[in-house]
């Protein structure tokens, strides 16, 4: 696994940071739902449980086929977290009387059509980190509201990768080139997408060592545009375009090869190339390759020498890299 690299060059911060229901939390900012239709929207709570182990529970206790469930996001297992399931209307009695000790149904309301991944406006997180020297807390400080303005490379985090990240990678190369039969799909396009999200990884550290100390548009990037989510790479870096990217108004993207994916052309296409495998039969997209954390609250327990840190992150954008980019090193490697 190569290591990420970040756009502030500080110097490490030592911090113990653990990933559990007490110490990670996360809550699913949801689309605007239309309150009518033939879906049940669930508003979940869940303690040490993933989105898969969440479908399988319900799945069980409804007695319904899992692919009857949707959801928005992966959310992790080792979290407290708040996500949206949608459930056919007609399974609303079987709802009312589902329990189980890790889930809490909090609301539910009404939606014309099933969710889909992506179906969410954000996440929100708060975060504690231990054992954090008071001296440290001006420059965690100082830190995020420098990331929140020049932003955060996107990097996909450890858990994408799972334990033994190597050996994943590993096993989902030898898939795609047929050295290897995988009958489990579901294990089979997981494997597959950690492929595609290590290629994107190793592209993101290049582009910003390409351009320094910043993420530096290209000649031949693919953006895409905030206001209506579609992709387009212009003639020509012009003036209106890297203010528009200053502005946040659009986004350079990088790219998870598979078919039907946009390419960058130009200076951009001469690092993209680099970081290709057309042999992926997989689908490919394109993901924003910097990021903006807001809704930034910090606060400091004395004492126990705790920090708290509560932040916004778009949809897909990982919480672990922003604690990574604080501390300027990998949680995992």
């Amino acid at each position: 696994m190569i290591k990420r690299e970040f756009i502030q060059k500080h110097k490490p911060i030592n911090f113990k940071f653990y990933q559990n229901i007490d110490d990670f939390i996360v809550v699913e900012n949801p689309i605007k739902f239309t309150n009518r239709g033939n879906f049940i929207i669930a508003k979940i709570k869940k303690k040490s449980l993933g989105t898969w182990d969440l479908l399988e529970s319900l799945s069980k206790g409804l007695r319904i086929y899992e692919n009857e469930l949707g959801y928005a996001g992966l959310k992790d297992k080792n979290a407290t977290t708040t996500q949206y399931i949608s459930i056919p209307r007609k399974y609303a009695k079987d709802l009312n009387k589902f329990r189980h000790p890790k889930i809490e149904i909090k609301e539910t309301f009404l939606h014309s059509t099933k969710l889909n991944i992506g179906d969410l406006e954000s996440n929100s997180f708060e975060i504690t980190l231990h054992e954090v020297k008071e001296e440290d807390l001006y420059k965690i400080e100082k830190l995020l509201k420098e990331i929140s303005k020049a932003g955060m490379p996107n990097y996909f985090g450890f858990q994408r990768f799972g334990h033994d990240a190597q050996e994943n990678l590993d096993k989902a190369r030898r898939y795609i080139y047929g050295d290897l039969l995988i009958k489990d799909r579901k294990l089979a396009k997981m494997l597959v997408s950690a492929y595609q999200s290590d290629f994107f990884n190793k592209w993101l550290v290049a582009r910003l060592a390409h351009s320094n100390e910043e993420f530096k548009a290209l000649a031949g990037d693919v953006f895409r545009s905030y206001k209506d989510d579609k992709f387009f790479t212009p003639k020509s870096l012009t003036e209106n375009i890297l203010e528009d990217f200053k502005n946040r108004k659009i986004v350079p993207t990088g790219l998870l090869p598979g078919r039907y994916a946009f390419r960058s052309t130009n200076k951009a296409r001469k690092i993209e190339e680099k970081y290709d495998d057309t042999y992926i039969q997989e689908k490919g997209y394109r993901r924003d390759a910097i990021v903006y954390p807001k809704d930034i609250n910090i606060s400091y327990n004395k004492e126990t020498s705790k920090c708290t840190l509560k932040f916004t992150l778009p949809k897909g954008s990982y919480a672990t890299v922003l604690i990574e980019n604080i501390a300027n090193r990998n949680l995992r490697v």
